[in-house]
Order: C-alpha cells, then structure tokens, then sequence
C-alpha cells in the first residue's frame, strides 16, 4: 500500500463518520482553544512588563546609596531588616564620588534623586503629587523622549516643568485631542471633571505649595517649641512655574521610578523651600549619615555596560540597586505562572484525547471486517497503523487550527472587556494578551502530538486483529 493510499483511506473513514470526528475535533478544539488563551494571557503579561522596563531604559538605569540596602527585604515588607543592614561608617556619596562616577567608561548620566511630596494648584483644582527633579539632558533619554505633548525642559535652570497625565486626573483634568469635542462620560462629570485641550494647559502658570517651619512664629517663642517639637508651626509656601511638557498616559506597568506627579529641572527645584527627606533612601539612611546625597540616579549607555559599572561603583564602598537583578526573579515568577496556566488548559486537551482514543476503538469495532480483508490480501501491521495514525493526526491538526482561531476569539473579547472597565476607570489601553509565532506553531504542534499520542493505543490494537477472526466476525 502506498503512502498516498493510506493517507487517502485514513481520511475516507473520518469522512464516513462525520458527526462522531466532527464531536472528537470540538474537544480538541476546545482544549487547544484554552491551553493557547491561557498561554497567550502569561506570555502577553510578561510582553507588557518587559516592555514597560524597556521603553523606560530601566535595563540600564542604576541608584547609587551610600550604604548598601537590602531590596529584597524592603520588597517583602521587612523595612527594619533593611535598615538594620546599614552601616554607621559608610563613604560620604557627594559631589566628588558624583563626579567619579560620571567619568566611568559606560557611563551616560547620574544626578543626586530629589524627591518629595508637594501639593499642585491649577487655577481652583488642587493634587498632592510626588515631585522629582531632574536634569534637563534626561529629556534625551526615553521616555521623556517621547513626550506626546509640550517638550522637556531645556536647561537645568528653566523655569518650566512636566507634568504627569496623572496629576492632571488628579486635579479632575481630563485630556481631550485637538478638534475632539466629546463630552466627558457621565461618570467623570458626576465627579466634578474638566476637558481641556493639551494647548489650554501648556504655557499656563502652576503652583507647586510646599510646607516649611514657619521660623518668624518659632522665633517668638522658641523655648516652647523645644520643649513640644511635635507642636513646631508649619506653613504653606507656593513657588510658580510654568507648564512646558505633558506626559502620556502611563503603561499600566509602571516601576515607580519615573510615576513622579511632577517633573522639575534640577538647578530650579532649589528654588522650592521644603522640609523632609528628598528621597526613600534618604529616609532609610536617616541618622546614619547626614551629609551628601541619599541616593543618585546612574544611567549606563548599554544594559552590557551595567555590570561592570555596578562592580566599579561598589568597589568604592556604595550599594548599587538595579532593576536589571531581579529581571531573572520577574522571569521565574512568570514561569510559574505560565505553568499553571497550562496546566488548566492541558486538563482540557487530556480529555479531549481521551475522546479521539474513545472514537477510533469505536471505529475499530465497526471495521473489523475491513481491517481483516486489508491483512488478509497483504496489508502489513504498520499500514494498518499507518491509517490511524493519519486519523488522528488529521483530528490533531484540524482541531488544533480551529483551536487556534477559538482562543484568538476568545482573547480579543476578553481584551476588549477588560480595557473597557479600565477604560471606566481612566486606565490606559493594555493587550493583556500576546501571540508570538513560537506560541502558535508550538500551540498546533503539541495538538498533533497529544492527538497522535492518544491514536497510539488504537493503532497498536488494530494492527493485531487476526484477519481470520475478523472475517469471520461478520
């Protein structure tokens, strides 16, 4: 028998039995149709995560502490550990290190992390937001880039900032695009929100209201204030800038490191009275070390270069964080999750090859007969197995395409609903699903093989019917 007949019989037989291989291609389609979605949803969470980081350059972002601090505990909730691990005679992290550091080879950028809270005033619209301050060359450097809206500041000096799509949701502004006259959803308005084009907010004045020690009011009577520190006056201070940039709206995936409400030059930003601590690591350092800087934001040129600048710049004594270490943790944690999320649809493409070895058994008690004249007249036992092999095969790969097309569906609904209660709620767009090539040829490939797997039983019992029992059956 040739191999173009043993194909050509394997699908006659599916064709004769039309209903029952149409019922055994919906079970493979439905199992392929959920192992593929549920891949594709961990697969499309990582893309986006990944993407994120990239399109921030924090692959190649370091933060330089005078004293090395455990991330890991702070990450898991156990601040005090990670204060404990500082050290009472760490390296002085000032201008002089600041200067080392800008002169290793690899090296873009670094400048000391200002950050601290302030309140935005906009007209009668107010929001507290985290200010940060940032020289003016970063606006080289994504995302600031890229900025959809206004520009970056140009100088370190210039008296005009960025703000954040975010701020403005929080001072109950809302972005419409140019010749865009759709009203606000019933929702936003009922919260009392505004829509203004990017070009009624660029150019405008903002106030940035900061709290000082009122020190006239301490002066009058300093006894009692030393006495009751925790009664120390505070005051309101406002400092006016200009809005020159707006940013887009965030990814959804944001690190944290560049969520500031507000952006400042840095040379300006010392123009803003304030109290406090100018950063996290600031804060955990308090008392440890009082001079220099808490914390300096390093940018390397390559994420090939991070390494050996990491190793130069703890060689000075520093501790050195970068998002890059826990990129093999993100990995695994999403490994993880990718397998259980196959797992649950594997528990479908198992029943659904419990189902093509229930179908072809039944195909062998009807075709009794038919096998037996097939060895009776020289069909040998791999033919035979052949025959079913190309059966289930052929079940494997028309369920596996329409399984396929089943959880691309099914994906683009999900999509679809879930941005739309995002959408809701001012959350930006996010594919929480993702389909590269390797997913779906991997996807049909493992379709063909479990259908084959479970033809395996069938085949081997159909190859060993005795041609005389067989004829004699009927």
């Amino acid at each position: 028998m040739k191999t173009g007949d043993i194909y050509q019989n394997g699908i006659a037989n599916l064709w004769r039995t039309k209903l029952r291989t149409s019922l055994t291609i919906l079970g493979v389609t439905i199992g392929i149709g959920a192992l593929f979605s549920m891949l594709a949803f961990g697969t499309g969470m990582q893309e986006n995560v990944t993407r994120a980081f990239k399109e921030n350059d924090l692959f190649t972002s370091l933060y330089v502490t005078p004293q090395s601090i455990e991330i890991e505990q702070i990450l898991s909730g156990n601040v005090a550990g990670a204060v404990r691990s500082l050290g009472e005679d760490a390296p002085v992290l000032g201008d002089s290190i600041l200067s080392e550091i800008l002169t290793l080879p690899g090296v873009d950028i670094a400048f000391p992390e200002i950050r601290f809270p302030v309140k935005l005033r906009w007209g009668e619209r107010e929001a507290r937001v985290l200010l940060r301050a940032m020289p003016a060359l970063m606006g080289d450097y994504r995302p600031f880039s890229e900025i959809p809206h206004g520009r970056f500041f140009k100088t370190d000096d210039e008296n005009g900032v960025v703000l954040s799509q975010a701020a403005l949701r929080d001072m109950k502004i809302a972005l419409r695009e140019r010749g865009n006259r759709r009203a606000l959803s019933i929702e936003d308005s009922l919260r009392g929100f505004r829509s203004y084009r990017p070009d009624d907010i660029l150019g405008q004045e903002i106030e940035i209201v900061t709290s000082v020690i009122d020190v006239a009011a301490v002066m009058q009577n300093p006894f009692k204030h030393i006495r009751q520190p925790d009664a120390m006056p505070i005051r309101e201070t406002s400092t006016n800038f200009r809005i020159v940039g707006i940013q887009d709206k965030p990814t959804g995936f944001e690190n944290g490191r560049f969520d500031a409400g507000i952006i400042v030059p840095i040379e300006a930003s010392e123009r803003i009275p304030r109290m406090g601590f100018s950063s996290i690591w600031s804060l955990l350092s308090a008392g440890r070390n009082t001079e220099g800087y808490g914390s300096v934001y390093v940018r390397v040129h390559r994420i090939e270069d991070l390494a050996e600048v990491k190793a130069q710049i703890q060689a000075m004594g520093f501790g050195v964080f970068s998002i890059a270490d826990q990129l093999e943790e993100i990995k695994r944690g999403f490994l993880i999750m990718d397998s259980l999320l196959g797992a649950v649809g594997a528990i479908a493409l198992i029943v659904a090859g419990l189902g093509i070895i229930n179908t072809m058994i039944m195909s062998i008690l009807e075709r009794r007969r038919e096998i037996g004249v097939m060895k009776a007249v020289g069909g040998s036992e791999n033919e035979i197995k052949g025959i079913f092999f190309v059966e289930a095969g052929f079940i494997g790969f028309i369920g596996g395409l329409f399984g396929l097309l089943l959880g691309w569906v099914v994906t683009l609904i999900a999509n679809a609903v879930a941005n739309h209660f995002m959408a809701q709620q001012g959350a930006p767009h996010i594919d929480f699903f993702y389909f590269p090539l390797w997913l779906i040829l991997g996807a049909l490939a493992f379709s063909i093989v479990v259908s084959l797997l479970a033809g395996l039983y069938p085949a081997v019992r159909a190859a060993r019917v005795d041609p005389v029992e067989a004829l004699r059956h009927d």
